[in-house]
């Protein structure tokens, strides 16, 4: 079985915990007998890891623009203004003046480089849309061409590709919702992004939620029938040389970790105000924030006027080895995601054997027990659930040791597998 799989991003090169779990999946799935996935990103780096799966990057795909304009799988990807009067353009000072013409407006303009390719940065910066109609484009390309079983889209950023694909090929569609944007809005949900979303369920041939929660939310706020949407939940990577990971810790004060993107999804602001009710009752302890986000600022600023920047700590957003690294110095962890498709967070904790505190509005709390587990509101109680953790030992002891056997059983193996038999329902 040939798979053509779409995402955004693959270690090193990520920003959360999206290209996490697609590394883990496809990793997961590399031990199924004559399975072959060819992993499309829109940019390549060169120093991914390939010997599992195929990756290609978008932007390293030629396209001929007069063909593009004669093809029909794009026809259904009007929501983010893309329609057959395709403009090549060569430099983004020409791109800019284009684009402001308003004769101009609800075409799509294509940057072409040499060779016919287009330009991809690969990130979330303000061409975020422009970046996703142009992979959607070269999707439809790269399906035409490769012999294919199945194809499979994760999250919005590549619904629009997976469209494509389905239609240039005519292949089953899955997609993976690792989140909604009410997850990541709160509610207040960007309206290109939602069509994004609800087109892609509309027009898949299957759903795979990361979580129950995440089913639900497809369901409710999108509109889909439950027999269309599967939950597979993510799992755990091993930790390749735990010691060798760990670091010698400077001082003797406990350390109550955050770790995640600062926004507003991710709760950091009771994360604040927890960590500041623990330090009315005792001093001995710092609290650190791992991640970047647009709330980071907002964060440093409110510490400061609590009175506790001298026991609160910022990293910056860390990856690979340096996750661990910061783990091996905490001891308690917490999630106070307000809304949290899965989290994966929390299980690399867990594997460090360092007992974690996560929200009820996560996925993972759904399969997780060896965790406390609070409202994400609810400080009062989050407070308390460090202070216990940080004061008495046998406590954070059974939960560490539990929990480290709780993870070892959450394999990419497993997930992969259900997503295979999903893939088998639709390829004879």
């Amino acid at each position: 079985m040939r798979v053509l799989m779409f995402g955004w991003e693959f270690p090193p090169h990520i920003s959360g915990g999206l290209g996490t779990a697609c590394y883990g999946l496809t990793k997961g799935m590399s031990s199924i007998p004559g399975l072959e996935i060819l992993f499309v990103v829109p940019r390549a780096y060169g120093d991914e890891d390939q010997s599992r799966i195929r990756l290609l990057g978008a932007g390293d795909v030629s396209v001929d623009v007069r063909k593009i304009r004669k093809r029909k799988y794009l026809k259904d990807l009007s929501y983010i203004e893309i329609d057959s009067n395709l403009v090549p353009y060569t430099s983004p000072e020409e791109y800019t003046r284009l684009v402001k013409k308003s004769e101009n407006r609800g075409k799509r303009f294509i940057e072409t480089r040499t060779g016919g390719k287009l330009s991809f940065s690969g990130g979330y910066g303000k061409d975020l849309f422009s970046e996703i109609a142009n992979y959607a484009i070269i999707a439809g390309e790269i399906a035409l061409t490769q012999d294919i079983d199945i194809i499979h889209a994760h999250d919005w950023l590549t619904f629009p590709a997976g469209i494509a694909a389905k239609r240039a090929s005519g292949k089953p569609l899955i997609i993976h919702v690792h989140a909604t944007d009410f997850d990541r809005s709160g509610g207040n949900v960007n309206p290109g992004v939602f069509e994004i979303e609800k087109m892609g369920m509309h027009l898949a041939d299957r759903i795979i939620a990361v979580s129950n929660l995440t089913r639900n939310t497809i369901i409710e706020k999108y509109g889909i029938s439950p027999e269309k949407v599967e939950t597979v939940y993510n799992a755990v990577d091993p930790i390749p040389d735990q010691e060798r990971l760990k670091l010698k810790r400077g001082i003797t004060d406990k350390v109550v970790t955050f770790l995640g993107r600062v926004t507003m999804q991710k709760g950091p602001e009771y994360f604040v105000q927890a960590a500041y009710k623990v330090l009315q009752k005792m001093d001995n302890v710092r609290f650190v924030m791992a991640g970047s986000g647009e709330l980071l600022e907002r964060m440093i600023h409110w510490t400061a006027k609590l009175g506790i920047s001298d026991r609160f700590h910022y990293t910056g957003f860390l990856r690979g080895d340096d996750v661990f690294r910061m783990f091996s110095i905490s001891d308690v962890y917490v999630m106070p995601s307000v809304s949290e498709p899965f989290g994966i967070s929390p299980l690399e904790a867990m594997q460090s054997n360092v007992p974690s505190i996560i929200s009820y509005q996560s996925g993972v709390a759904e399969i997780l027990r060896y965790t406390l587990k609070v409202d994400f509101w609810d400080v009062d109680a989050m407070a308390d659930a460090i202070y216990g953790l940080l004061n008495y030992p046998s406590l954070a002891k059974m939960f560490a040791r539990h929990g480290i056997q709780e993870v070892h059983d959450m394999k990419w193996e497993n997930s992969g597998k259900k997503v295979y038999s999903i893939y088998k329902a639709f390829v004879s």
